[in-house]
């Protein structure tokens, strides 16, 4: 096909929009190691799970034969309002770069959470309220699940209650305001309003809080309020399910031109994401029908997958849930206070930490300020003011498509630009007066942290 046949932006009709997830798991050959009880150290069993999770999305957590999950008819109603979500090609930043590889984005900030999120928020607010139950609780770093969440719950008639990281609660407030807007009740973590928050305020006094932090206060106040269940918006297995639906979009996209990507590159912080964008080429790869090269890219600040350990270890700050195996930091361990708040999660999905043990994935960490050069470069040739978790992706697919004029190689990249930016104006402030600084845990922070890992063979 002629390249000039090829639009700008490449959408597919509604009605090719995907009726159903896919399940990475079921093809893979080594499975994710289970959650364990850290009482007794068995793998979590439904009945344990019941109380925190929805009992829908507890099956689906634990379901690693099943390659397909049909989407509720109720979760593609809505979905219709914002997807099928379009994959762009990126020319103006290829001419910058003077690059002959070809760069493609799968663009999911085209909806009022100004993010990915929405995809997986969706579908556990329509399992709560199937159910039955008054409302949901959760965590959210930098905003963006807590605002996806807010906008499933209004939606759906349920409440929602958010813990927000301290230092994001600070540094974005208005992204505060559309939760509130949206009828959430919003909380800086760590707080007093639960025991876990004021025991890590007792231990950690002035801490700016982490997402670990902050899901330990919302399980223990799902727990402890009748009518209410925890939801999350990374990491788990049914959030990599639910956002399966990206790269399911964007292969079935690419296929419509003919185009297939060599590399595919996507942020990580806890998953989410990354693991919904290469899910069906993933799956490709475990059936040996094709080959691609993927990439993580990680904050140098927060690097669980690059310099972390893969063991198994507590999911939350406080030591409330599961022991989950991922490449971890070690759950007390508290990352800088960088401006890519939805990156900031001492460990990796189970899926991803596997799938990475097993040499199927690479990963790679950037600093702070080269991925806010990369954020520049990319708004003034794209127009779109990407946020700073997306921002980490641009970087690396920058850098490839670099690698590739160098080199001399016409090589297809797909990256995953998870949102917009415009609620992490400080973060750029910060960047353009030259106050934002790189900050790198050395060898031994994360040595002393390491070194309180639960002692699981």
């Amino acid at each position: 096909m002629n390249e000039k046949t090829i639009p700008y932006k490449i959408y597919l009709e509604e009605s090719e929009m995907p009726k159903a997830w896919y399940n990475v798991r079921a093809d893979m050959k080594t499975k994710p190691a289970p959650l364990l009880n850290p009482g007794t150290l068995k793998p979590m069993k439904a009945e344990e799970l019941s109380p925190v999770f929805c009992d829908e999305l507890v099956a689906q957590e634990l379901d690693n034969d099943t390659a397909y999950f049909t989407i509720p008819e109720e979760i593609i109603a809505y979905y219709k309002t914002f997807r099928p979500s379009p994959v762009m090609r990126a020319y103006h930043l290829e001419k910058a770069l003077g690059t002959p590889a070809k760069i493609y984005y799968k663009f999911e900030g085209n909806n009022t959470s100004g993010s990915h999120k929405l995809n997986s928020a969706l579908a556990q607010a329509y399992y709560a309220k199937k159910q039955g139950l008054k409302g949901v609780t959760t965590e959210t770093g930098a905003g963006q699940w807590g605002t996806a969440l807010s906008m499933a719950c209004a939606y759906f008639d349920l409440d929602c209650k958010v813990y927000m990281v301290k230092v994001s609660y600070e540094q974005k407030p208005f992204r505060r305001e559309v939760m509130r807007t949206y009828g959430a009740s919003v909380t800086p973590s760590p707080s007093d309003t639960t025991q876990i928050g004021r025991k890590i305020l007792a231990d950690h006094p002035g801490t700016t809080g982490s997402l670990g932090c902050a899901i330990s206060e919302a399980v223990e106040m799902a727990v402890t309020s009748e009518g209410y269940r925890y939801v999350l918006g990374s990491v788990l297995n049914q959030v990599l399910l639910h956002q399966s639906i990206i790269g399911l979009e964007a292969k079935q996209a690419l296929e419509k031109y003919g185009i297939t990507p060599d590399i595919i590159i996507g942020c990580a912080g806890g998953g989410s994401n990354l693991g919904g964008l290469i899910a069906p080429f993933m799956g490709e790869k475990l059936r040996g029908e094709k080959d691609y090269r993927i990439i993580a890219v990680e904050p140098a600040s927060c690097p669980s997958l690059t310099r972390g350990k893969y063991a198994y270890d507590f999911c939350d700050t406080g030591m409330v849930t599961p022991l989950a195996k991922m490449y971890t930091l070690g759950s007390d361990f508290i990352p800088s206070a960088n401006h890519a708040g939805g990156l900031r999660y001492h460990g990796m999905s189970s899926i991803l930490s596997q799938l990475y043990a097993d040499g199927l994935m690479e990963a790679t960490s950037v600093e702070q300020t080269a991925v806010f050069d990369a954020a520049e470069q990319f708004a003034r040739t794209e127009g779109i003011l990407p946020a700073p978790e997306s921002a980490h992706a641009i970087r690396t697919a920058v850098d490839e498509a670099l690698q590739c004029k160098t080199k001399g190689e016409e090589k297809t990249i797909l990256f995953g630009l998870t949102g917009t930016g415009y609620f992490d104006m400080v973060a750029y402030e910060k960047y353009h007066n030259g106050e934002m600084s790189d900050i790198i845990p050395t060898d031994e922070e994360l040595a002393a942290s390491f070194a309180k890992l639960p002692n699981v063979e």
